[in-house]
């Protein structure tokens, strides 16, 4: 086995220095990613300020596939990816492209806060390795498993205490939104292994276009359509960050510095987006949220130190 391979896997082998510093590259460019993830919320939530969240969701992939199909056509790259792909990013669409943004824009417009919904999706990267052990079949230590229901406990402890003791639907729509992040970034993390993480978004994108595009137009003539300054920052923002160029970095992130060492930055996601909540949003949240993200933080550190 060649030694660049032995440095993926980490366990009780010696790691060259130039492997070191690509595997430490990777883990910086998947902290830029999760960076630019971190602002999807408040910015969805600017969005809708003047947009229906239908069209927030579906408008910003639509935005997105453009911009990609542009980038693809500029740089000579082909706008499909090879057919016997095409189930690989039929899910990563179906994850990141329609998933993710419909679940926790519908959930935010239903009344979750941001902070709240920060929390929820806090299990994001424990649900995306427990999607990576399924589809690679690998054999966690019970202590993985042990994690992620301690994880899975402190969400539902959590959400119960908000909400009278019963989940509402935000809550159920935030885990929709989870379980796509966790498929479509499974699916990112294996193809950006061959392909580059900016062409692998790019395709999913392009292929949803014929779905994405058409709807987008008869929501942006059948729905009332308000923009302000804000609302139209915050709907670029999530169709040119969130939906685009933040998967620049965080799946070349993943393929330099492996997605179980590079994919624990985004342990630092949710207490990002609480950050980002007090200080553009002016939101307020008590200690119970600030322990449930520290638990969840907790959790989730412990599964990706015991993925294997």
């Amino acid at each position: 086995m060649k030694m660049e391979n032995s440095a993926i896997i980490g366990v009780g082998v010696a790691v060259p220095a130039s492997d070191r510093g690509r595997r430490r590259r990777g883990t910086a460019l998947a902290f830029l990613g999760v960076l630019a993830f971190s602002g999807s919320f408040p910015a969805t939530v600017y969005a809708m300020q003047g947009f229906d969240p239908w069209l927030t969701a579906l408008g910003r992939a639509a935005v997105a596939g453009v911009v990609a199909l542009v980038c693809l056509k500029a740089t000579g790259r082909p706008l499909l990816p090879p057919r016997d792909q095409w189930r690989a990013y039929a899910l990563i669409s179906l994850g990141v492209v329609f998933g993710f943004p419909a679940f926790s824009g519908l959930a935010l417009d239903l009344g979750a806060s941001t902070a709240h919904a920060a929390v929820v999706i806090g299990l994001l990267p424990a649900a995306t390795a427990a999607c990576a052990v399924v589809s690679a079949g690998e054999r966690p230590r019970p202590l993985f498993w042990a994690a992620c229901t301690a994880g899975a406990a402190a969400i539902t402890a959590f959400t119960l205490t908000q909400h009278q003791g019963r989940p509402t639907w935000p809550d159920l729509l935030l885990v929709g939104a989870l379980l796509s992040a966790a498929v479509g970034y499974t699916e990112g993390g294996r193809l950006s292994r061959e392909t580059p993480g900016w062409q692998v978004i790019s395709h999913a994108l392009v292929l949803s276009l014929p779905l994405t595009a058409p709807i987008t137009a008869v929501l942006a003539l059948t729905t009332p359509v308000a923009p302000t300054p804000q609302s139209v920052a915050g709907f670029a923002y999530v169709a040119l960050v969130s939906m685009f160029l933040g998967f620049f970095p965080w799946y070349a992130g993943l393929a330099k510095g492996g997605i179980a060492r590079a994919g624990q930055t985004q342990l630092t996601q949710p207490l990002l987006t609480l950050i980002w909540a007090w200080f553009l949003m002016g939101e307020r949240f008590g200690p119970v949220t600030v322990v449930a993200a520290l638990a969840v933080l907790v959790c989730v550190a412990v599964t990706q130190r015991a993925r294997t």
